[in-house]
């Protein structure tokens, strides 16, 4: 029988287009979308810093979580101190005891003191065991005592200016721009405390305030440097020039280099910025002078907490050599 010799009879080989490459061909020429952003980028810097980021909020939340399981409950208006020096300075300073929360030795003297007071004031003693304790603040080193008082009484800045003439005193305020880190608060306060500073002057918003970190980290400072806050700066550094005070900004860049600072006889108000972002512009504009610490090349910036510590301690110096 004849073959056909129509579609029929073809030999199959298996070969030839394949069915859709075209349409795989065409998505190759496509984009491969929006460039993702800088912080989703593994390679990228801002990427470091939001894991960072994630990684705090993630020990806050434990934190909190841990708040959640101690017989210690502190309302929002009132604040946790902990720690024996902290404590005692605090009480020392005539501050007003709510309760007392004991987990340590009450024959140790300071903490004996921190008793006494309280009892004299009619404050509450509750007996706590210490996981209480650093579940409540957050610290480990809590020593076994704290206390809780009423949330910080804040000053303003023309009380700073009253207390330096109280105090037969020419005025030495230092003045944090956007400085949120409560360790740098707590270390300048301690500073303060150590150079004569009649006062710190901070703001409302971005800015550290006076907490338990504060407390512990000022060793007492914050019990015998009052702070003051405003709710804007700039107002309140012009205030204070009208006053009489002369202002000066903390920058690596300064045009006058401490050393040669010839203002820090007169009322003065030392403005430190914020760690890496430096003084805001309107604040700088405010300033009288933009004064520098002479550092070695080899370092690029000094901590906020350390160059005010560095620059109260010249003016001390400097205020001693006039007298």
């Amino acid at each position: 029988m004849p073959v056909d010799g129509g579609a029929r009879g073809r030999k199959r080989t298996g070969k030839g287009a394949t069915k859709g490459t075209g349409g795989q061909r065409r998505r190759g020429l496509r984009g491969k979308g929006p460039t993702p952003k800088a912080e989703d980028r593994e390679y990228h810097i801002a990427y470091k810093r939001k894991q960072e980021r994630e990684a705090e909020l993630a020990k806050q939340r434990q934190r909190e979580a841990h708040r959640t399981r101690t017989s210690i409950k502190i309302t929002k208006d009132h604040e946790l101190i902990v720690g024996r020096n902290p404590v005692w300075e605090a009480v020392e300073s005539g501050i007003n005891i709510i309760r007392v929360f004991i987990a340590a030795d009450a024959t140790d003297t300071r903490v004996a003191n921190v008793l006494k007071a309280a009892t004299q004031q009619g404050a509450t003693i509750v007996e706590v065991t210490r996981r209480d304790l650093e579940n409540a603040s957050g610290e480990t080193a809590h020593q076994g005592i704290g206390i809780e008082v009423p949330e910080y009484d804040y000053a303003t800045a023309t009380d700073l200016l009253e207390i330096a003439e109280d105090q037969l005193k020419t005025p030495l305020i230092i003045a944090l721009d956007q400085v949120t880190d409560p360790h740098n608060l707590g270390a300048v306060l301690r500073s303060g405390g150590a150079f004569g500073a009649t006062g710190v002057l901070i703001t409302e918003r971005r800015s550290a305030s006076v907490n338990a970190t504060v407390w512990k980290v000022s060793a007492g400072a914050a019990a015998r440097v009052p702070v003051a806050r405003e709710t804007n700066l700039v107002q309140s550094l012009r205030a204070l020039k009208e006053a009489g005070c002369f202002v000066i900004g903390l920058d690596g860049n300064g045009d006058v280099s401490l050393r040669d600072l010839e203002l820090a006889t007169e009322p003065l108000v030392i403005v430190t910025g914020a760690e890496g972002k430096g003084l805001s512009r309107l604040v700088r504009e405010t300033c009288d002078q933009i004064v520098s610490i002479p550092i070695e090349s080899a370092v690029e910036s000094l901590n906020a907490a350390v160059a005010t510590g560095i620059t109260l301690y010249e003016v001390a110096q400097k205020r001693a050599a006039a007298n």
